[in-house]
């Protein structure tokens, strides 16, 4: 049976907890920078908080986002995914769909519940 050490898991994680500085909730998932912070986006937080990396339940390992109580919502529609980015190289990290879509209108607020991102051990 393959097997990586917690230290090649970490340092793919890593990235999440020391560049990513916003998160946006978009309309679908997004595959570019461009499309989470733009074409797609219907708000943001910049009260982003990742964890270091940690074990993982059921093996592997991951990092936790904190949650998130002061989202801008910048646009009308249905949110379904969040993306997470690096503002400052302009790129896009993570991307998945929401525990339930939200519907949002421009001027309120978004809030989102903690969630962890996570590789499995090797199968």
């Amino acid at each position: 049976m393959p097997s990586l050490a917690n230290r090649v898991f970490d340092n793919g994680l890593t990235v999440l907890d020391t560049e990513a500085n916003r998160i946006d909730i978009t309309s679908q998932e997004a595959t570019t920078y461009a499309q989470a912070t733009s074409t797609y986006t219907l708000g943001n937080s910049t009260s982003l908080s990742i964890a270091a990396p940690s074990d993982r339940s059921g093996g592997g390992r991951e990092v936790v986002a904190s949650a998130i109580s002061n989202g801008s919502v910048t646009g009308n529609g249905t949110a379904t995914h969040y993306s997470i980015v690096d503002t400052g190289n302009s790129r896009l990290l993570a991307t998945g769909a929401l525990t339930a879509s939200q519907v949002v209108s421009s001027g309120n607020t978004f809030t989102l519940g903690s969630f962890s991102i996570g590789i499995p051990d090797p199968a």
